[in-house]
């Protein structure tokens, strides 16, 4: 019973919020509530989402305090340099915006936080992919997934949790599995590719002639004048030879050309300003370039103490925060500015945390997630026993996705450990094939950071599912085939 309803209840919350029928905050709510009712033990909803909010907790403390920080240090110009490279990069073509999303994720993932990574990475591609009129659920869904296959560094977090449950060397476990992420990092591109491709197809390229080529996209990404008729309005702009410029680009079935807050422009209109837009303004009054270096220190010591665990993620965050602060707005009206720039973000991210330990709480309090886990496994045929490595990396895929990372590397992994290991299957490939469900996992509702992703790019949380999944799946697909195919797992 408690298996159906388990699988029941995560299937009526993709639905409602695919559909657009609930907000994903409602829907983490209400609906684990009323399932936690039909399970009978409604007098209990207290406990669980208590217990809930206590796991979770410093997660959201940690991401409100990363906001800040990491918006003080945009505010301040210190990653005003990665967003020029990659503009100079881009030149205005969406495949290389697109393509130029992957690598700035991929890049900033080695610092193994997943929030720092869509903070940075929304933050220098937002603005062009607004003024081409690119899809923004594009940016998110390659974003999540070039994240999720570096999520497996050791640092991150799911290597050092196999590790652990099954009492191995976490270099043991990650170090041949290079090979195989690496070509799973590959695919990505090449998927950032293709749907670039697709997007300029949809869109067109932008001639900006009279400009130098690698100042012209920082140039049109200043935000005009009031009563201005834009920085590029009044150039002409070239389209491809598949989109004409007079009409505007239709928008993709799949839902692969639209998304909430992205425009439909043809090629034609692309570089027209939205209302109220912000761009990245290179005189904008925060900036603070005597500092830079300052900032970059900072930075750099916060990251390294993260890894080196010096002291709890929340905490290195929270002085980060009040420190970067002080230094950067000693007066404290810019303070309170600053924070107050930064406080929808917080809100938003912190309110789908706490909402979220409400489902987390009802799936593992009720033991919905154990009899879900527990029947997977028994569901494998025996005859399967010998290949329980290949089985290991397709349930990861699932398990990886309507769980905790926690729930699964200690819940179940153990047990998947134990079955190969009776038919005389290594732990250590089972560690391996543990971690290929990564790329899908990082666009789970139930992994907190997904929801600076979406929180920042404006898209809603069902248009980024619908769009990612399947190219997320398959990635996790090919890590795990060329696993297979160099004799990794």
């Amino acid at each position: 019973m408690l298996t159906f309803l388990g699988f029941a209840m995560i299937a009526t919350f993709l639905v409602l919020i695919m559909m657009k029928k609930m907000s994903p905050i409602a829907a983490l709510v209400l609906i684990p509530a009323l399932f936690c009712v039909f399970a009978g033990k409604g007098a209990h909803l207290g406990d669980y989402v208590i217990d809930g909010v206590g796991k979770l907790a410093p997660t959201a403390a940690m991401l409100m305090f990363a906001i800040v920080y990491f918006g003080v240090m945009i505010d301040v110009g210190l990653f005003d340099p990665i967003v020029r490279g990659i503009l100079r990069f881009c030149k205005a073509d969406p495949m290389r915006v697109v393509v130029g999303t992957a690598v700035l994720a991929a890049i900033v993932s080695l610092d193994g936080d997943g929030s720092t990574t869509f903070m940075i990475t929304v933050s220098a591609m937002y603005p062009l992919y607004k003024r081409l009129g690119l899809s923004l659920v594009v940016m998110t869904g390659v974003a999540a997934t070039a994240n999720g296959v570096m999520n497996t560094l050791p640092w991150g977090g799911p290597t050092a949790r196999a590790a652990t449950a099954l009492e191995l060397d976490a270099a043991d476990i990650f170090v041949p599995m290079i090979p195989a992420l690496a070509v799973g990092l590959l695919f990505v591109f090449v998927l950032a590719y293709v749907l670039g491709v697709k997007e300029r197809r949809r869109v067109g390229t932008l001639a900006l002639p009279g400009r130098v080529e690698r100042e012209a996209v920082e140039e049109e990404l200043v935000p005009a004048a009031p009563g201005a008729s834009g920085a590029a309005a009044s150039l002409p702009a070239s389209s491809s030879a598949s989109a004409p410029a007079a009409a505007p680009a239709p928008a993709s079935a799949s839902g692969e050309g639209t998304a909430a807050g992205s425009g439909g422009h043809g090629s034609g209109d692309a570089v027209a300003p939205d209302d109220g837009f912000q761009g990245l303004d290179p005189h904008r009054p925060t900036l603070r370039p005597r500092l830079y270096w300052f900032n970059a220190g900072l930075t750099v010591a916060l990251l390294t103490a993260m890894i080196m665990e010096l002291l709890p993620i929340p905490v290195l965050f929270l002085l980060g925060a009040a420190l970067a602060l002080t230094v950067n707005f000693p007066h404290m009206p810019d303070q309170k500015a600053r924070i107050a720039a930064h406080a929808d973000n917080v809100l938003n991210v912190a309110g789908m945390v706490f909402a979220a330990a409400v489902f987390t709480g009802v799936l593992t309090g009720t033991g919905m997630v154990k009899h879900m886990a527990d029947w997977l496994v028994g569901a494998i045929p025996e005859g399967m026993g010998p290949h329980m490595a290949l089985v290991t990396g397709l349930l990861s895929l699932p398990l990886t996705y309507f769980m905790s990372n926690d729930g699964f590397y200690f819940g179940v992994l153990p047990v998947l450990a134990e079955a190969g290991a009776a038919h005389g299957v290594s732990p250590l490939e089972i560690a391996r094939a543990s971690l290929v469900g990564q790329a899908l996992h990082m666009s789970s509702p139930l992994v907190p950071a997904v929801y600076v992703l979406v929180g920042m790019a404006k898209v809603e949380f069902g248009d980024h599912t619908r769009f990612t999944v399947k190219w997320a799946a398959l990635t996790s697909l090919v890590v795990l085939a060329a696993g297979m195919l160099f004799g990794i797992i």
